[in-house]
C-alpha cells in the first residue's frame, strides 16, 4: 500500500472524527489528525490486548477514528474552552 492510500485513509478517519467531535477543520488537518489518530489507536489497541491492525479495512478505520477522537479530545482539553466570535 502506498503513501497516497494512507493519506486518503487518514483523511477519511480524521474527517469522521472531526464530525463526531464537532471540530471544524480543513482537509490537511483531517489528514494529519487521521494519520496520528491511527497511530494512537494502534497503540491503544496493542495495550488492550495485543491486537495488531495493519490492513485497510473497516476494523482499521474504526481504530483510526477512535484514535483520532482521543487525539482531538486531548487537544480540546489542552486548548481550553472556545470563546464565541463576535
Amino acid at each position: 500500500m502506498g503513501i497516497l492510500t494512507w493519506i486518503i485513509f487518514g483523511g477519511l478517519a480524521g474527517w469522521i472524527a472531526s464530525r463526531l467531535m464537532r471540530e471544524p477543520s480543513g482537509c490537511l488537518t483531517n489528514v494529519i489528525v487521521g494519520v496520528i489518530g491511527a497511530f494512537v489507536g494502534g497503540l491503544l489497541m496493542s495495550f488492550l490486548g495485543n491486537i495488531v491492525v495493519y490492513r485497510l479495512d473497516l476494523r482499521s478505520l474504526v481504530v483510526a477514528v477512535l484514535g483520532a477522537i482521543v487525539l482531538l479530545a486531548i487537544l480540546r482539553a489542552l486548548r481550553g474552552p472556545r470563546r464565541p466570535v463576535g
